[in-house]
């Protein structure tokens, strides 16, 4: 079955960057998009950012344009989520998700615990 595991978070102060990764197994990754999602305290989750399969195109939140930077290393089964200029508000719990070509997200990882101080 697909597992998806996430790395990377961490506490960050206002201003600085990280960058999150997502390993995943047990699917042919090149055939799958690929996203960043989170959920801060309180809150629903949220969608950050998605690699189409197939590579090069991308989709961001309004909120993390120009910040944030999603990218694929389909050799290493391997999503990041670059993360620049981070801000208070986007302490969350980010998640990665799978979809196989262009369908819904329906695999999950189980998540990794960013927090921005002030």
């Amino acid at each position: 079955q697909v597992q998806l595991v996430e790395s990377g978070g961490g506490l960050v102060q206002t201003g600085g960057s990280l960058r999150l990764s997502c390993a995943a197994s047990g699917l042919t990754f090149s055939d799958y998009t690929m996203g960043w999602f989170r959920q801060a305290p309180g809150k629903e989750r949220e969608f950050v950012a998605r690699s189409w399969w197939g590579g090069g195109r991308t989709l961001y939140a309004d909120s993390v344009k120009g910040r944030f930077s999603i990218s694929r290393d389909n050799a290493k089964n391997t999503v990041y989520l670059q993360m620049n200029s981070v801000k208070p508000e986007d302490t969350a719990v980010y998640f990665c998700a799978a979809a196989l070509r262009s369908r819904t997200f329906n695999n999950w990882g189980q998540g990794t615990q960013v927090t921005v101080s002030i």
